[in-house]
């Protein structure tokens, strides 16, 4: 069900390298966050199976989609700790156009200084950067602005796949000072309207599920939950 979903992150959010061992998919995400960073399982596994991709990686990591509760128990059990609930929210394109007053916010790339410094101060710094100069689709920085000054942040890229093109927005960042103003709205809104212009249909993001402020807005754009996920990561 939610398949197109994962494809699409690991499409407009790529890792630096990607590799199997066994039946797991292992990660290099160059310092890029754990959604580059972590294995998934790509077919049958076993108890060598998971001691293999385990002892690939320095510090182990794996990411848990729906319907693979059996891994999830297994890593458990070996004492690796549950991080970062996730859920994954999409909408049609066309659901989250609309027009911006002007300069409000808009697509470039690549990121312009002001963009860069406004990413870095939110924690979203080279490594990450690094993430978004290796997406090889159509992809897009979107600057926000409040009183003619930047004040936050999205990337946003696009990927094609069995069901149509997708848009994907990461690395949604708005100055604390200038939150609650409305700007999170405009970020998505001219995200859609670039995606819209590229063919793209569906927009989709992530959030952590304690990130109640988030969530509610992206209810209120009339996003809706089409996936989860989580981390297993050793204590």
């Amino acid at each position: 069900m939610s398949g197109w979903f994962f494809s699409a992150m690991e499409a407009t959010w790529p890792p630096a390298r990607r590799w199997q061992v066994g039946p797991f998919a292992l990660r290099d995400g160059a310092g890029g966050g754990k959604r580059v960073s972590a294995a998934t399982a790509e077919g049958a596994w076993d108890d060598a199976a998971l001691d293999a991709a385990e002892a690939a990686m320095d510090a182990p990591l794996f990411l848990i989609r729906p319907g693979e509760e059996a891994l999830d128990a297994a890593l458990a059990a070996r004492g690796h700790a549950l991080v970062d609930p996730v859920i994954a929210y999409a909408a049609p394109v066309a659901r989250l156009q609309g027009d911006l007053p002007f300069l409000t916010a808009f697509p470039h790339w690549p990121p312009l200084a002001a963009a860069a410094a406004l990413w870095a101060e939110g924690g979203i710094g080279p490594e990450r950067l690094a993430v978004m100069d290796r997406v090889t689709g159509p992809k897009a920085a979107i600057l926000g602005r409040i009183d003619d000054r930047p004040a936050g942040m999205a990337f946003v890229a696009c990927a094609d796949g069995a069901t149509g093109r997708e848009a994907m927005v990461h690395a949604v960042e708005v100055d604390p000072a200038q939150r609650r103003k409305g700007l999170g709205g405009h970020l998505l809104r001219a995200a859609a309207n670039w995606a819209a212009e590229t063919g793209a249909e569906r927009l989709s993001l992530v959030v952590t599920k304690r990130n109640d402020a988030a969530r509610a807005l992206y209810d209120r754009l009339g996003m809706e939950p089409v996936a989860a996920y989580h981390y297993r990561a050793r204590r």
